[in-house]
């Protein structure tokens, strides 16, 4: 069963840091891209950062050099280092493929980001 599970978020004060973890199923972990999704309340979900299977990456403007995605091939597990959080970066953040064909989409994980 394809399945991608979110976790990591909460609330933390501008600057600090946090680390979101994305349990993956094998069969979508072992054969696309990752990506790192976000949706803050009344946009539209972004793409911030993926990562390929063979563990090149990319990042959105507003997050490159603050955010890394890292992926651990024993665990099925992608992973996203935010630091230097800012209050723009609160939003619901979920993982799925970087592009068409979408596995099912998660709950996704809160990142607020306030003092």
């Amino acid at each position: 069963q394809v399945q991608l599970v979110e976790s990591g978020g909460g609330l933390v004060q501008p600057g600090g840091s946090l680390r979101l973890s994305c349990a993956a199923s094998r069969s979508i972990f072992s054969s696309y891209a990752l990506g790192w999704y976000r949706q803050a309340p009344g946009k539209q979900r972004e793409l911030v950062a993926a990562i390929t299977r063979g563990g090149s990456t990319s990042y959105a403007a507003s997050v490159k050099g603050r955010f890394t995605v890292s992926r651990d091939n024993a665990k099925n597990t992608v992973y996203l280092q935010m630091n230097s959080l800012k209050p723009e970066d609160t939003a619901v953040y979920y993982c799925n493929t970087d592009r068409s064909p979408f596995g099912p989409w998660g709950q996704g994980t809160q990142v607020t980001v306030s003092s």
